[in-house]
């Protein structure tokens, strides 16, 4: 994921460094490898006759395209056992990637359309979680995402459809294609939302104007935005974020991938620190767009030649926008905290 030019020194800190992640689609986990498997599991017949062949479809023109293919690759997921497979097969990759603590969404509507039941994707994902705490240390949330290309009605049914099993559910998220689909067209499922007390979010800012975002904080009155690059077109509205101590969790590699930027070095995340703004690195999609968090750290790293001071303002601010109590908050600062100190120690023997 880095040249030759990049301090390898520096790759081994952001390596061993123990991160947080917060903005991840577990659909968008299904390595090809697992999604040829699942498919012979359930005699799914796919449109692609090989591994290669599917990896040489992700090249993506925008946003929707990846779409198209991403909900294509779950006609796999048909058993609670698929589901837990999905999410044990990631949740190991961020146990070897030193990942502690993750919060993870999860699209029912693109599963119950297709026959499946809610509770068959919300119990084997559930379970994995489980069992990655267990074997891995690994906390963890959940959070249920409402796709914005269907009808806000379509979002009240599927609420209606996990308000017996709000316990197992940590939030709330609005995901898929973002135009021509403002936030407004859900406040009042985001009123709905909030009355269960849980955390809320959106996608806003990733390919829609910065009037998304305003939308997503006014009308949704979420606690954290998922993407946000666009914010910076909007003086006003970054000096708001600043203030407010808004949370973004950026997606590097999905940015690329997805055309969002034409270079990794026009990558706004740098930016985005010199304005104070509480942005975090996360992997989105990272089956599709190659990589998982290191892999998006590195990346991100190189191309805009971040200090190690920025790296763990970043890993820090993930910390601080997560919807972990104080306590735990604090639990992770201090082991961020320590990982430095004995990386300190290391550098003078």
């Amino acid at each position: 994921m880095c040249d030759d030019s990049m301090d390898q020194a520096l790759v081994k800190f952001i390596e061993g460094m123990p991160k947080v992640e917060l903005h991840l689609h577990i659909e968008g986990t299904l390595e090809p490898e697992l999604m040829f498997e699942l498919a012979k599991r359930n005699g799914v017949a796919l449109p692609y006759k090989s591994v290669d062949e599917v990896r040489a479809a992700y090249t993506f023109a925008n946003l929707q395209e990846f779409l198209d293919l991403y909900y294509r690759g779950m006609s796999v997921l048909l058993t609670e056992r698929d589901f837990y497979d999905l999410t044990a097969a990631y949740l190991k990759k961020m146990a070897a990637q030193n990942v502690t603590h993750v919060e993870i969404f999860f699209d029912p509507q693109g599963h119950t359309e297709r026959g499946v039941e809610f509770t068959t994707a919300l119990r084997g994902i559930k379970r994995a979680l489980a069992a990655a705490r267990e074997e891995f240390g690994i906390t963890s949330k959940l959070i249920m995402s409402f796709l914005r290309h269907k009808t806000e009605a379509d979002a009240f049914a599927i609420f209606e459809e996990a308000a017996p099993h709000l316990d197992m559910i940590d939030g709330f998220g609005l995901d898929s294609s973002e135009k021509p689909f403002p936030p407004s067209l859900f406040e009042r499922i985001y009123a709905k939302a909030r009355s269960t007390g849980k955390p809320l979010m959106a996608h806003a800012g990733e390919e829609g104007p910065p009037e998304y975002v305003r939308q997503a904080l006014d009308l949704l009155k979420v606690n954290r935005i998922d993407h946000g690059n666009r914010s910076l077109e909007d003086r006003e509205l970054v000096i708001r974020l600043a203030r407010e101590r808004m949370g973004l969790t950026v997606c590097p590699l999905s940015n690329l991938k997805l055309r969002g930027i034409k270079e990794m070095k026009d990558h706004p995340l740098k930016t985005m620190l010199l304005h104070q703004l509480k942005a975090t690195v996360n992997s989105d999609d990272p089956a599709y767009f190659g990589g998982y968090m290191n892999e998006n750290f590195i990346a991100v790293a190189e191309a805009l030649q971040l200090t190690r001071e920025e790296i763990l303002t970043l890993a820090q601010n993930a910390i601080e926008i997560s919807f972990l109590t104080p306590e735990q908050k604090g639990m992770k600062t201090r082991e961020l905290e320590a990982y430095v100190a004995d990386q300190g120690r290391r550098s003078t023997r």
